[in-house]
């Protein structure tokens, strides 16, 4: 499929070749790829269905023209993955995960280097330049040795020694810079230009953003197939759903760019109705595009020290990529928004422990991105929500894990209270994770929503040795009550039949019963005269889809003095 290098700036088209990277007319640096949507379009729908599911079933609209298959490691074909524990935990259930990690070298950055070495590799270059804060550095590598290319990766002294090591076991070159991130771009740019080398430049690199792209096509693919067709789809017609929100972490802004040219490229085919919401969350040290966003302007101001323990967000200086990324939230919808290291840390808890998914702390900002805008109200519980899994977690750090990683075996004579032991790191979740079982070794968990109990269960048994029981409706759960006589009760109100108010009453009358301390849990706002009537019965009010408020660890912290 033919396709040209069109130029954003003066609109100039001309051939694509790997190391020509100025327009030939106005000498601009930022260009893209445009194809001939209107003969793509038919191929890909009666091609794709026979197609492996991985980055090259797109090839015609990628700027490879004859894709390489010795190069092939994998690349693309992640999963998306619903994301259901967390989404009940949030009121949210139409949360999904694009897997990334899933990846050759486990991360997003597979995609750009897949794409880009094939195309050096169809052009006959083979040596290049990349800066890297670990990620793109281990990608490149491992296809460029697979490739036969000859890569310089400079990163910065601060990149975790593991990657360094990884990096120069495919046999690239490691170049230690110590200095910032974008110090480390400019002192790799100023070696590719005097050697003559290719050097990879992010955004403004063709090949960077066509492989990010296609996380946008798989997406629409693996929503469709899951959900089904978007509504007042023709019969016959093939159209693939788009979510509300697409949300992602940044440094440089490469891959929402690219996700969302994936968007405006589907649309011009017919493959989908309308474009989603893009959100790109930054590390709070470090975020330019949020401050330029909340400022309303149409430029980044640099950070020129950034102070987040992030160090793969540590993009100061985004350049024109911030002002393609608002000019696409204000056409299309989006937002900016930043969260803390500390709030990054605590979602990858929360992602681990809700999920079985261990993301790198750059990965677990867009997590946090994503809880703090459902707390604001910004996406609504019957939003659908693609959160993009950028890459795998490494070893963990002292840093990431914090002091309270180890549990200690305190002797009777030397009793501690388990409140010492409580962080305030994860709101409800934290709140359950310290209800210990030495304290409360037996549990009743009575709801009339399965999902709600396995949520529940699931946090308490991954942080001890409890029994737990179980009752469907209120009838049963003062049955298992009374006969089994729990140390801690978590009771539903909204229940048919007897409801969590008839539970309590029962319960308080029964001196048997009185005593024992009851977590009540609601899915609706409580009238004054329903609060009023619980005052004084229990120790705690959980509000379902509220999983992260610390107001609920408080009350936790109370019930265990």
């Amino acid at each position: 499929m033919s396709f040209v290098i069109r130029c954003l700036d003066c609109g100039h088209e001309a051939p694509y070749h790997p190391l020509i990277i100025n327009c030939p007319q106005c000498k601009s640096q930022w260009r893209q790829a445009i194809y001939d949507y209107t003969k793509a379009a038919p191929i890909l729908r009666q091609e794709l269905p026979k197609r492996p599911f991985d980055l090259w079933r797109y090839r015609e609209v990628l700027p490879v023209r004859n894709p390489n298959p010795g190069l092939y490691l994998g690349e693309g074909g992640t999963p998306l993955i619903r994301a259901v524990n967390m989404g009940m935990m949030l009121g949210c259930p139409g949360i999904y995960i694009k897997d990334e990690r899933q990846g050759p070298t486990a991360s997003f950055k597979d995609r750009q280097a897949a794409l880009t070495i094939a195309a050096l590799k169809e052009a006959g270059i083979t040596e290049m330049v990349a800066a890297s804060t670990g990620n793109v550095a281990i990608a490149y590598s491992a296809y460029a040795a697979r490739a036969g290319i000859k890569l310089w990766a400079f990163v910065t002294s601060l990149v975790p020694a593991v990657k360094m090591r990884e990096i120069a076991l495919y046999g690239s070159q490691v170049v230690k810079v110590t200095g910032s991130y974008d110090q480390v771009k400019q002192i790799a740019a100023e070696f590719a230009h005097k050697r003559g080398l290719y050097h990879d430049m992010g955004t403004r690199t063709i090949t960077s953003v066509e492989g990010m792209k296609t996380i946008a096509y798989e997406v629409a693919e693996q929503l469709t197939e899951q959900l089904g067709p978007p509504p007042n789809t023709p019969p016959g017609e093939l159209r693939w759903r788009v979510p509300d929100w697409y949300i992602q972490s940044v440094s440089g802004g490469l891959g929402p760019v690219g996700v969302a040219k994936g968007y405006r490229e589907m649309m011009a085919m017919g493959l989908t109705d309308r474009l989603p919401g893009i959100i790109a969350v930054q590390s709070e040290g470090c975020a330019p595009m949020v401050h330029a966003w909340k400022d309303d302007l149409e430029e980044a101001i640099p950070v020129t020290n950034p102070k987040t323990h992030i160090e793969t967000l540590a993009t100061g200086t985004p350049g024109r990529s911030y002002t393609l990324l608002r000019k696409e939230m204000k056409e299309h919808g989006g937002l900016f928004e930043s969260v803390t290291d500390d709030e990054a840390f605590r979602a990858m808890h929360v992602l681990a422990k809700m999920e079985g998914i261990s993301a790198e702390p750059a990965a677990a900002v867009a997590f946090a991105g994503l809880f703090k805008l459902i707390r604001a109200g910004v996406i609504k519980p019957t939003d659908t929500v693609v959160v993009n899994c950028t890459g795998h977690t490494m070893p963990a750090e002292p840093l990431v894990l914090g002091s309270g990683w180890a549990r200690n075996v305190v002797l009777p004579q030397a009793e501690t209270s388990a409140v010492k032991t409580i962080t305030e790191e994860e709101g409800l979740l934290a709140a359950l994770s310290r209800v210990a079982p030495d304290r409360f070794p037996r549990v009743a968990i009575i709801d009339d929503t399965p999902d709600a109990r396995r949520l529940v269960r699931r946090i308490l048994q991954s942080q001890g040795d409890f029994t737990i029981f179980e009752a469907a409706d209120g009838r049963e759960g003062l049955d298992l009550v009374n006969r089994e006589h729990p140390d801690l009760i978590i009771l539903d109100l909204m229940m048919p039949e007897m409801d969590g108010f008839s539970v309590l009453d029962a319960l308080k009358a029964n001196p048997d019963t009185a005593e024992i301390p009851v977590i009540v849990s609601t899915a609706k706002e409580l009238t004054l005269e329903e609060k009023a009537r619980l005052q004084g019965q229990i120790q705690a009010l959980m509000q379902k889809g509220d999983f992260m408020s610390d107001e609920f660890l408080e009350e936790v912290k109370a019930l265990l003095r």
